[in-house]
This record gives structure tokens, sequence and C-alpha cells, in this order.
């Protein structure tokens, strides 16, 4: 009996060291569970069409590859400094002059690993625990939860058609009036919706930042994939704010797992020292190949157009197949469709659609907690061929869900 007990006690013991901190209980990012329910699938000898991850099928620039070569056959392999090798801090200031027309320092440039860590910097940097900031709805899932991590308070806006998506001044006026905001984060082209800000809107919206007190961030990942207009960089337009991109989306490197930062000067030294702390420094081969990357432009252009042809199908299929409401796909590489003619539940729609049609997709849920039970994402990223496909089972498959249930 004293044995059985003091068994018992060592148990509770143990389950109370290994319980998990609070901080970490945030909710999955879906897309990676849809991901992996797709491999088992694949294991077991299906054939999926993936639309749910915002990965290029492409591989990264043949610049970028040969660079990584090179290297590890003539060089070490060492760490570099927690802000980037000098190199390719100067090539990503060379872009904002080539791009934008923008004068940016290369002393302002940070890399670091992918844009999720620059994420995690710049929250860090910028906020402390408690600090109420503003993300838009539908909008990229991770922003809330790091946010979350960290002990800060993502504070949701929604976004409405007439104003194209985009968060509006007034909108985070009303939300700053309600609770004292420290800071916003905007992304255009956004995920998972595609709209982009116009020039106007984006200038007023960073003004009444400013003019409030409010740190700004604009996530620019999906800059170079714009189809509707240029994308505009919030580095045009202030040099106090926090811009993040990263060489995953457009240079087709997401493996790579290398991004920057261009931010105000004196967050430069805070940022290095949590750098330094937190990873030392970004894997120096992604460094050494992101900066040839800038030399494979052309070749980024060719797949981009490629994107453009997968979009076309998707807006004529799928129309075709019942989901005939999309928002408008003005950059990067997804489409937004709503699914409430079919559905309420988009994680259900989701399940069944790769189970049955063998079709992954990301349910709106992932992207928006409420209104996005009525949503599914579908990335184009992938080839016009699995775009076709993508299309014919989708057609067929919800064909035969209104055959059945009406």
């Amino acid at each position: 009996m004293h044995d059985a007990t003091g068994a018992e006690r060592a148990r509770r013991l143990i389950e109370r060291v290994l319980t998990p901190s609070g901080r970490s209980d945030v909710p999955p990012f879906m897309v990676m569970d849809v991901m992996a329910a797709a491999e088992r699938i694949e294991a077991a000898g299906g054939q999926v069409i993936h639309l749910e991850v915002g990965q290029p099928a492409a591989s990264a620039p043949r610049s970028a590859i040969d660079a990584a070569h090179a290297a590890l056959q003539h060089g070490r392999i060492d760490y570099t400094s927690a802000l980037g090798i000098a190199a390719l801090r100067e090539r990503i200031a060379q872009h904002y002059r080539e791009a934008y027309g923008c004068a940016v320092d290369a002393g302002r440039v940070v890399v670091t690993t992918g844009s999720s860590g620059a994420f995690i910097l710049a929250f860090l940097a910028m906020f402390e625990p408690g600090d109420r900031v503003a993300v838009t709805v539908p909008g990229y899932p991770p922003y809330r939860h790091i946010l979350t991590a960290l002990g800060c308070e993502p504070v949701l806006i929604e976004t409405h058609g007439e104003a194209r998506h985009a968060l509006t001044g007034e909108a985070l006026l009303a939300a700053h009036r309600k609770a004292p905001l420290k800071g916003v984060l905007v992304a255009s082209p956004g995920n998972p919706t595609g709209t982009m800000m116009t020039r106007a809107a984006l200038t007023e919206l960073m003004e009444v930042a400013e003019r409030e007190g409010i740190r700004f961030i604009s996530d620019e990942i999906y800059h170079g994939l714009d189809y509707a207009f240029p994308a505009v960089s919030a580095a045009e337009l202030s040099p106090n704010a926090v811009v993040i991109n990263s060489f995953s989306k457009y240079f087709c490197m997401t493996g790579w797992r290398v991004g920057w930062m261009v931010v105000p000067e004196a967050l430069v030294r805070p940022i290095e020292r949590l750098q330094q702390n937190l990873a030392i420094s970004v894997p120096t081969l992604s460094q050494i190949a992101a900066a040839a990357a800038f030399d494979g432009r052309a070749e980024m252009e060719l797949v981009k157009r490629g994107y453009e042809e997968n979009r076309q199908i998707l807006i004529t299929g799928l129309p075709q197949a019942g989901l005939r409401e999309f928002l408008p796909a003005d950059g990067a590489f997804y489409l937004y469709a709503d699914v409430s003619r079919f559905t309420q539940d988009s994680f259900a729609f989701a399940q069944r659609m790769l189970q049955e049609a063998h079709v992954a997709a990301t349910p709106g849920v992932d992207f928006d907690p409420v209104h996005g039970r009525s949503f599914v994402r579908f990335s184009y990223a992938r080839s016009a061929a699995d775009m076709h496909e993508a299309v014919a089972r989708i057609t067929g498959w919800l064909g035969l869900q209104t055959a059945l249930h009406g």
C-alpha cells in the first residue's frame, strides 16, 4: 500500500513537471494538418492534388542553386553576423532601389529565418506582454498565434468587400478607441484572400497609425506576385514602418528558410541582440543562395506567368463546379472561395473533399474563426495540369454531393 501511494505521488509529480506551458496552448496551423493528412493518403497509394499549402511547384532560381553548390565545394559554412551576411543585406537594399525606387540603408536590413523568424523578432522587439496588436481577419493564422504565445493580445479586425478586404484607417481608429493599440500588422497581397491595398489605402492607414502612435508592420512576403496592379512597399512611405519579406514565395525558396526585415534604425541593435541569443545567425548556405537568387528574376517571372495561367483556370473552372463566389485574386497565389452553398462547416467540407476527391485545400476557419466557416482557400502555386485535374475532381465530387443530398 505504501509503495502504491509513493508510485502514485511520483506519477502525479511527473505529470505536473511535464505539463505544457499555458503559452504553448495555441491553435494548430490547420494547413499543416491538412498537408499531413494528404501525405497519409499518398503513403497509402492515393494521388492527391495539393491546393492546400502556399508552396510553389517550381524550384529555387538556378543562380541560387549554383551559388549553394559552389559554397559547399569551395568554402566553409560557418556562423555569420547575427544581422546577416553583408553582401546579402546590400543586395536586399539594392532590391528596394530597383523595385520601388526607394532608398533603404543596408544597415536597416536584418536577415531572418524566413518571415516566421522575422515576426518573432519584430514582436519581441516592439511589444510588451499584454500589448494589444491589431491583425485583420481573414488573415494568416500564425500572426495571432505567435502574438498569443508571446503574451500579447491579438485584436481581430474584420475586413469588408467595400474596402476590397483592406484594413481602413477608420476601422483601425475604432479598435484603438475601444482600448489602446500598440501595433498593427497588415499584408498586401493578402493571405488567404489574394487581395491588395492600393497606394492610397496603404498611405491613409499608415498615416492614421503614425498619428495615433500605433507601430506599423507590413508583411510583404507576396510582393512580386501582383497581377491587378504593382504592390506598394511600406518602406516607400515611412522609415518608421517594419517591413517583413521572404525568399519563400516569389523566389520559390520555402525550405531554405531565409527572409528579411527592414526596420527603423532604433530597432536594429535590439533585434540584433535578440537574434544573437535566439538563433545566433540564419543558415549560411541559405544566405549565400538568397543573395544569388536576385540574379534569377527572369526565371521567376516565367514562374509568375504560370501562376497567372493557374489563376485563370480556377477562376473559370470553379464556377462550373458550383463555387461561383470568391474574393478578388489581385496577387499572391490564392483563391478564397465561398462554399456556403454547400456547407457552413468549411473544416468538414475540406476533410471530405480530401478523403473523397483527393483534393487538398485549407478550411477558412484557419484564417477567420467566425466567418471562415463559409470559405475554403485554394492555392494555385502548383502546375497547370494540377489545376485542370483539381477542377475536374471538384466538379465531379460536388456534382455527386448535389445529386445525393439535393
